[in-house]
C-alpha cells in the first residue's frame, strides 16, 4: 500500500482525488504542522528534503513528490485518465498540467507567506501575487471549451486539480463570478460520488 503524507485542505489534497479515482489503495499519514520547526517537519524531511506535500512513498519504498509528476506516474498505470496519444489534447493535457503547477502553484508558495519572502513589504509581495494568480486563472479560462470538463467528455487528471483550487485563493465566489467554465467543471468533478469522501474530508464540497 502507498503511503501519502499530506495535510487536510493543503496540496496533497489532489493527490488523494487521484489516487481515490484511479481505485490505488493508499495510507494517508497526516503530517500537519510540516511547515514550521517541529517533529512534523523532522519526519517529513526524513523523505523529502524539500519538506513539501504530497509526498508519496511507493509499495518499493521508492519516493514521488510533485503533484504533475506523480500524476504522469498514475497515468502509466491508468491511460484511461488521459487523452490519446498523438491527439492534440494529449499535447494540451501536458501543457496545461506543467502550467498550473510552474505558473499557479508559486503564487502559493510567495504570496502566502509574504513575510518570508519580502518581511520589509510582504504586503505588497502578497497583493501582487494575488492579482497575478487571478490573471493566470482567466487565461486558463480561454483554453476551455463547452465541457463538460477540460477535455469534453473525457475525465482526465487534470480536471481534479480544479475543485481543490478553486477553494483557495481567490475563493470560490471569485471563480463563479470570473471563471464560470472553470468553477462548473470544479462542481461536476464535486458531484463524482466515488470523490465525495475524500473532498469531505478536504472541504472542499
Amino acid at each position: 500500500m502507498y503511503k501519502l503524507y499530506g495535510v487536510s485542505s493543503f496540496g496533497s489534497a489532489i493527490t488523494e482525488l487521484m489516487l481515490t479515482l484511479v481505485d490505488e489503495p493508499y495510507k494517508f499519514i497526516d503530517v500537519d504542522g510540516f511547515d514550521t520547526p517541529g517533529p512534523m517537519r523532522d519526519r517529513l524531511l526524513e523523505i523529502n528534503p524539500l519538506a513539501q506535500v504530497p509526498t508519496l512513498v511507493l509499495e518499493d519504498g521508492e519516493v514521488m513528490t510533485e503533484s504533475a509528476a506523480i500524476a504522469l506516474w498514475i497515468l502509466d498505470r491508468h491511460p484511461q485518465f488521459v487523452p490519446e496519444i498523438g491527439t492534440p489534447e494529449r499535447q494540451q493535457f501536458y501543457r496545461l498540467l506543467i502550467w498550473i503547477v510552474a505558473n499557479v502553484y508559486p503564487t502559493f508558495t510567495y504570496g502566502d507567506r509574504g513575510d518570508r519572502w519580502s518581511p520589509e513589504d510582504a504586503t505588497t509581495l502578497t497583493e501582487n501575487l494575488y492579482r497575478y494568480r487571478e490573471s493566470l486563472w482567466l487565461w486558463f479560462e480561454t483554453q476551455l471549451d463547452a465541457g463538460p470538463y477540460i477535455f469534453g467528455e473525457q475525465l482526465t487528471l487534470l480536471d481534479l486539480y480544479l475543485p481543490a483550487m478553486t477553494r483557495w485563493r481567490p475563493r470560490q465566489a471569485w471563480f463563479d463570478q470570473h471563471t464560470p467554465k472553470i468553477a462548473a467543471i470544479a462542481n461536476r468533478v464535486r458531484a463524482l460520488p466515488q470523490l465525495s469522501k475524500v473532498l469531505g474530508k478536504n472541504g472542499m464540497l
